[in-house]
């Protein structure tokens, strides 16, 4: 008889969600190019803010949301390969692609904040650096562009090989929160309340107004304009 218990809390799977929207945003605003690329911008800005919640929930979140539950082991890793591994939420090797797409997403936010298109999009942060450094890590964030393709789409596949193959839906638990599971002693997810769900909220927020530009100097004035003598 299988047992259902609460494996992923609302803002895991809230952030998991939104994160999926807004990575799909930001590849159709920087191909539609143009004005949207001040979307795109704002799409990153968000992106930051979901993976530093994501990140910051990772530590006080509730059970199998932490990091440090389902960080795979070496030992943890061979013996998935073997089929031998048994755990609850997420398998080693969707542990690696977690914290492998997270950290790029990261990144590619980061990269964003202080790019250029050469053309009219600015990032928030350009002004921090030399106008030779934004290029450069304009160019990285494009060609960074092909690996955010690559992983998502082995993550995608590995989920879909999980539910059709293996019979073991990935699916269907993201979106309630609830699993069954075998074994009545798998406890359910606990802990991740109120207060530090306003943690992590309070620090995202505090990145996306950092790399919004929060930290940066406001502009000198301009100089009053002065009336010639004649």
């Amino acid at each position: 008889m299988k047992h259902p218990i609460l494996l992923w809390d609302l803002p895991t799977r809230l952030a998991h969600w939104l994160l999926v929207a807004l990575v799909a945003g930001a590849v159709i605003s920087v191909k539609i190019g143009g004005n949207a690329m001040e979307w795109h911008g704002r799409i990153g800005l968000a992106i930051l803010g979901v993976v530093v919640f994501r990140i910051v929930w990772g530590m006080v979140g509730s059970t199998y949301a932490r990091f440090s539950q389902f960080l795979p082991t070496p030992a943890a890793i061979r013996a998935y390969l073997k089929g031998h591994w048994r755990g609850v939420g997420h398998n080693p090797l969707g542990a690696l692609s977690t914290v492998a797409l997270l950290s790029l997403m990261a990144g590619q936010a980061l990269a964003g904040a202080f790019s250029n298109d050469d053309i009219a999009f600015y990032g928030p942060l350009y002004q921090a650096i030399s106008s030779e450094l934004s290029t450069w890590i304009s160019g990285l964030h494009r060609q960074a562009e092909w690996i955010v393709y690559g992983l998502v789409g082995l993550h995608v596949a590995a989920v879909l090989w999980h539910t059709h193959v293996k019979k073991d839906n990935l699916i269907t638990p993201m979106i309630t929160g609830v699993k069954a599971f075998d074994d009545p002693a798998i406890p359910p997810a606990r802990g991740g309340g109120p207060v530090a769900l306003l943690v992590a909220l309070a620090i995202a927020g505090l990145a996306v107004w950092a790399v919004s530009g929060g930290v940066l100097p406001p502009p000198a004035p301009m100089p009053a304009a002065t009336t010639p003598a004649w």
